[in-house]
């Protein structure tokens, strides 16, 4: 007789890449809806601005087998002006937060796949509670503000420790695995 319920299952390998097809960006801009308007609730409904026109949405999402599962982390990445990129609405699934691979690598592959885009400056407003996790990956705080009546900080990437990323959308992307138990 079982006592303890099972945990839900989740995958201990990932694919982090720049999404292509359909279900890649509708389960990105699901997810941004799950994280942003219903859990934070820092938006009612929707949170695609003018930005998501021009941006380039990066993925992660978990292998059940063999095959693709869900889209469990997103971020989106833009060039505001010649060489300035910008990173923003960076989420992962409630699930998926204590894996610690996840939002390090969407991290690393925004910001590499911006540099072999010709950035020369990376930029990101980062909510305050994940400024230790940016400044471990070699961010710098440029200030503080207040966004959608959250604190942020507006904070920059040290280019010199992200290698430039020449194709976020191959065929291969990036793999990680779970670094502890999910």
């Amino acid at each position: 007789m079982i006592i303890e319920p099972f945990p839900p299952f989740r995958a201990a390998h990932f694919r982090i890449k720049q999404a292509d097809d359909a279900w890649e960006h509708r389960g990105a801009a699901a997810l941004r809806r799950l994280v942003f308007c219903k859990e934070q609730r820092i938006f009612r409904d929707d949170d695609r601005d003018a930005i998501d026109d021009e941006a380039t949405t990066l993925i992660a999402f978990d292998y059940v087998g063999v095959a693709a599962g869900d889209v469990i982390g997103t971020v989106r990445i833009h060039e505001a002006e010649p060489g300035i990129w910008w990173g923003s609405r960076l989420a992962v699934a409630p699930a998926y937060r204590r894996v610690g691979a996840l939002g390090t690598a969407l991290i690393r592959l925004a910001v590499g796949t911006a540099r072999g885009r010709g950035c020369t400056r990376f930029h990101a407003h980062v909510q305050a509670q994940n400024g230790p996790l940016f400044t471990r990956l070699h961010w710098r705080t440029r200030g503080a503000l207040s966004l959608h009546g959250h604190p942020h900080l507006e904070m920059e990437a040290d280019l010199d420790h992200y290698p430039p990323v020449i194709d976020a959308a191959s065929v291969a992307g990036w793999h990680a695995t779970a670094r502890i138990a999910a």
